[in-house]
């Protein structure tokens, strides 16, 4: 029978948030509980969810939730649910208290049955008293009492989410050793290595290989990506694309296609174009990058006065020599190139070169009479 709505009953804990956290919204694997419960009902095909709660926790519940779930004041919830349920057909799932969404079997805590049963049992008994006729229990779910329940799941739970992402096609090389939040998705023929931390809505494409003791939270990963020793936050990493070893991608960064982003480099709140390369040594912050970008080894974005950020534009095919300095805001045309040691304080126009700094002076035989008189001493 067609089932596309929930009722999902929270425990009454949820409204005691000054001294604790309330069970439902303790994490799994960096996933409050809530927010993969819902996930999982949602991608199983749910289509409706109301959530019953202590009407004072409703501001704190909402960040966790689908966009479209109704709240429903647990003091009123049998009248509110009759409302809702009006004209509802099939059957509906009813989930009393904290369940994780593991594959087992659920003890009653999770069932479903005709709508039409639900509304008598509300009808008649102005709450849920009573199993509605015809109840079929749900396997699939595992309720959790209290934190020392819930401190003994986790090791299920971080077994069955992995399990799902290699049942997917995913290969997982160590999975004693190896972290996914389950909100987490990951494309076929991916390859993850030991070490490695997925976090929040981090998805990684096909055919990628990610670690070994790499972190990404709340990124994107292109297709046949290889992302090393390296960590990225709230960003984006297109296809084809290097990362690593060791370096840093923070918050607000989007990496093109067919880029490599080498050992310690760290970049910020940029965008690189495809087909860019800073291999080594180099920092860019608040800066737009164009394609086929070469960065030499210590290339630096100054984006910071001490008071305000600003940005550097940076042209298709431009060569930026080591131990460039970018004092932002500076532009580089198309095809530039800028001397190695220079600081750029001034914008380069298109197929220039930029040089600033100091030129070479050698002094004849400074050397010797320097060695000379110290040797003296």
């Amino acid at each position: 029978m067609e089932r596309k709505t929930a009722i999902l009953f929270m425990p009454d804990d949820i409204a005691l948030t000054k001294d604790k956290t309330p069970l439902m919204l303790q994490t799994v694997w960096f996933c409050p509980i809530l927010t993969w419960t819902c996930a999982e009902l949602t991608e199983s095909g749910i289509e409706r969810l109301f959530i019953v709660s202590d009407k004072r926790a409703h501001e704190l519940i909402a960040p966790h939730v689908p966009h479209g779930a109704v709240l429903v004041d647990g003091a009123r919830h049998a009248e509110e649910l009759l409302r809702l349920l009006d004209g509802e057909t099939g059957e509906v799932l009813v989930l009393n208290g904290v369940v994780l969404p593991v594959g087992v079997f659920s003890g009653g805590a999770v069932y479903a049955a005709k709508a039409e049963n639900i509304c008598k049992v509300l009808r008649e008994h102005g709450a849920f008293a009573a199993f509605p006729e015809g109840t079929e229990i749900q396997k699939g779910f595992l309720p959790v009492g209290d934190e020392e329940e819930l401190r003994a799941a986790q090791p299920m739970c971080r077994q069955k989410i992995l399990q799902k992402h290699m049942d997917a096609g995913v290969t997982i090389l160590d999975t004693n050793n190896c972290y996914i939040d389950p909100r987490v998705k990951i494309g076929a023929g991916t390859v993850i290595l030991p070490g490695t931390i997925l976090r929040g809505n981090t998805v990684i494409g096909e055919n990628c290989t990610v670690g070994p003791n790499t972190m990404l939270t709340d990124c994107t990963v292109g297709h046949d990506t290889e992302v090393n020793a390296s960590q990225g936050t709230e960003s984006r990493i297109g296809s084809h694309t290097n990362v690593g070893p060791f370096a840093y991608l923070r918050p607000n960064s989007t990496v093109g296609d067919h880029v490599k982003v080498g050992d310690f480099v760290e970049i910020k709140n940029s965008v690189i174009g495809d087909g860019t390369k800073i291999s080594h040594l180099t920092y860019v912050g608040d800066s737009d990058v164009g394609e086929r970008v070469n960065f030499g080894c210590g290339t630096v974005t100054t984006n910071y006065d001490g008071f305000k950020k600003y940005r550097c534009t940076i042209g298709d095919d431009v060569f930026i020599g080591c131990n460039t300095n970018l004092v932002a805001p500076v532009k580089l045309g198309d095809g530039c190139y800028t001397a190695a040691g220079s600081t750029i304080t001034k914008d380069v126009p298109a197929d220039a070169l930029g040089v600033a700094r100091q030129r070479q002076e050698n002094k004849e035989g400074w050397a010797a009479k320097n060695r000379a008189i110290k040797g003296k001493k």
